[in-house]
């Protein structure tokens, strides 16, 4: 399912599937998630499938609030380059804090380690690597034009990606009462721009030009 097709009735019923995840964790059924949303399960199976079309429908919504700015790959310049990364991060870093990221992510992990592995994988798919498949073509755009030196995509994307997550994550999926407030958000993206583009910068990259 497309996200951006989603009508505001499904997002509703994705937000109630989310609300109620965080409190029946491994007991949400299709018919929990029609109760709370106020419609049918005949609805809910001829939009997502099966349970498991709803879960990945979910975790595919919450990590959809992770965006990339539109750009011109043919006119991408410094400052475009640096507001995609920042903004990026940003977004990340207000999603995976959400009290609905981690116990999505807590849930998650539960399942890799038993033989209900469904979830787990679910999350894999349509979180981090659907980030990394998202954000990819920015860190290419850039290398075309002359701003970026890297080798291999993937490892300038876990780069990118650990200097953003660091130790946020873990300490909240392991309990961290860690409250990160706008201000916190905004400079963590910012500083980890900064630190990847010291790090992948092309040493002769043209100037930034503003926007």
């Amino acid at each position: 399912m497309e996200m951006d097709q989603l009508t505001e009735r499904q997002k509703d019923v994705l937000d109630a599937a989310l609300a109620l995840m965080m409190e029946a964790g491994d007991q949400l059924t299709m018919a929990g998630v029609a109760r709370r949303a106020s419609c049918s399960k005949e609805t809910l199976y001829k939009w997502f499938g099966d349970r498991d079309g709803l879960l990945t429908a979910t975790v595919q919504w919450q990590a959809s609030r992770v965006r990339v700015e539109p750009f011109d790959r043919a006119r991408l310049d410094l400052a475009g380059l640096t507001s995609a990364l920042k903004g990026f991060a940003a977004d990340w870093l207000r999603v995976v804090s959400s009290p609905t990221s981690v116990a999505l992510n807590r849930l998650a992990v539960a399942h890799a380690g038993s033989d209900k592995r469904g979830l787990g994988a679910i999350v894999l798919e349509n979180g981090r690597f659907a980030l990394a498949r998202r954000l990819k073509p920015v860190l290419e755009a850039g290398r075309e034009k002359g701003l970026l030196a890297f080798g291999d995509v993937e490892t300038a994307f876990r780069t990118f990606f650990g200097l953003v997550a660091r130790d946020v994550q873990m300490r909240l999926l392991l309990g961290d009462q860690m409250k990160l407030t706008e201000a916190e958000i905004v400079g963590d993206a910012a500083e980890a721009t900064r630190q990847f583009l010291a790090l992948y910068g092309a040493p002769n990259r043209p100037a930034q030009t503003g926007h």
